[in-house]
């Protein structure tokens, strides 16, 4: 089970890929100019979610969503605080196994590969799906051992001047940190740092990337590098993200998940999905009255 988990199928694989039926139009690149296109091309998933909850013991956080993330393509949680964004996301790499209490039902597979079932290894699920989170939290470490922590952890001991170099090109932090590797990170600044985190995320050679929130800490200059590079990134990775930035997400994300809650007996709270379509459609034409008022204001 861990096998099949360590090389799953890549994007345009046979066995054990799948095409979603919600994923609609998408902007691709073109192969000969880089010019987008806005050509409906068939998409690969990564994650397929049915009937999903998530429950701190007895009380549900979110429930009963069914959600197709597709490969290479950003995805954006949006919604409401506390409607259970980051919750969903830590569902994605077993982040939630962490949390006493903290179970989850129904469906969740990775290229048709149950997660939740007992053979497989969380930690293996964690280093195929690497997460970033909302603060940057660089280790107590140098630049440089910070990005080979990952590396030498996995057993590798040669090239790591290489893995490191090229995992601060691929996050477009190299040029600012070659010449102070042995600095300690936390010598960098606050978007430096988040970008740090990145880097070392894409060290292990991941195939997924979480971010919960990655630019809520940071000022509008290093939220666009962020941005910026998520959309570099999003060519070789999928990507889903948390954000409350209703821009952010307009800018960056080809698709969009709208998760609000529900006010149940006694007045608890469950978050649920309302709608999740291409980007561009939800936050033009949604198909539901709910995630309208949410994107211009009404309410959250």
């Amino acid at each position: 089970m861990t096998d099949a988990l360590t090389q799953p199928p890549r994007v345009g694989a046979g066995a054990g890929a799948t095409t979603g039926g919600s994923v609609a139009s998408v902007r691709e690149p073109d192969a000969v100019s880089g010019a987008v296109s806005s050509v409906p091309v068939p998409t690969d998933v990564v994650f397929e979610l049915r009937d999903l909850a998530v429950y701190y013991g007895d009380v549900a956080a979110v429930e009963g969503v069914d959600l197709d993330v597709p490969a290479r393509r950003i995805t954006a949680l949006i919604g409401p605080s506390g409607c259970g964004k980051s919750t969903l996301l830590r569902c994605l790499n077993r982040m939630n196994d962490l949390v006493d209490g903290a179970r989850v039902t129904g469906r969740l597979a990775y290229y048709g590969l149950d997660l939740y079932d007992p053979r497989v290894d969380p930690v293996e699920v964690r280093r195929r799906i690497g997460m970033v989170f909302q603060k940057p939290n660089p280790f107590p470490k140098s630049i440089y051992d910070n990005i080979a922590f990952g590396p030498r952890v996995n057993g590798v001991r040669r090239n790591l001047d290489d893995i490191v170099e090229k995992a601060l090109t691929d996050a477009a932090l190299w040029d600012e940190v070659k010449d102070k590797l042995r600095s300690s990170a936390f010598a960098l600044s606050g978007g430096q740092q988040q970008r740090l985190c990145i880097a070392r995320c894409l060290a292990v050679e991941p195939d997924v990337i979480l971010m919960d929130e990655p630019c809520s800490a940071l000022d509008p200059i290093a939220t666009s590098r962020i941005e910026d590079l998520m959309v570099e990134l999003r060519e070789r990775y999928t990507i889903v993200i948390v954000t409350h930035n209703m821009q952010q997400a307009a800018r960056v994300s080809d698709y969009t998940a709208f998760i609000t809650t529900d006010v149940r007996d006694g007045g608890s709270r469950v978050g649920h999905l309302v709608e999740f379509d291409a980007t561009e459609k939800l936050f033009t034409n949604p198909s539901d009255p709910r995630t309208e008022g949410y994107i211009t204001g009404r309410f959250g």
